[in-house]
C-alpha cells in the first residue's frame, strides 16, 4: 500500500485527493492516476476531500491529478480566489496525511 505521502510527492504538491461519498470527483481521479494507489488509500483521500473541500474545488483539484501544472498555477496566481482554493488545499491535504497517512 502506497502511503499518502508518497502519491503526494510524486505530484510534486501538497497533497491529492477525494471521497466514495457524495461528490467522488477527487476518489475517481485518484483511482483513474496513472500514479499507484490503493483503492482504500483514494476512497479515505475521497472521504477527506468531501468533507474540507466543496463540490467546486473538488471538481479542480481532481483535474490536477492529470495536469500537475494546472496546480503550480493555482499555487503561484496573484489571484485572491486561487489562493484562497489553495489555502483549502493545504489545509485538506494536511488532514488526508493525518487520516489516510
Amino acid at each position: 500500500m502506497i502511503r499518502i505521502t508518497t502519491v503526494a510527492a510524486s505530484f510534486g504538491l501538497a497533497l491529492i485527493t477525494s471521497t466514495s461519498g457524495a461528490f467522488a470527483d477527487v476518489e475517481r481521479a485518484c483511482r483513474q492516476s496513472d500514479r499507484p494507489a490503493s483503492q482504500s488509500l483514494c476512497r479515505c483521500i475521497g472521504r477527506v476531500a468531501d468533507s474540507t473541500l466543496s463540490r467546486t474545488d473538488q471538481r479542480v483539484v481532481a483535474k490536477w491529478f492529470k495536469d500537475p501544472d494546472q496546480a503550480q498555477s493555482v499555487r503561484q496566481s496573484d489571484r485572491r480566489s486561487d489562493e484562497r482554493l489553495w489555502q483549502k488545499y493545504q489545509a485538506f491535504g494536511s488532514v488526508a496525511v493525518r487520516r489516510c497517512g
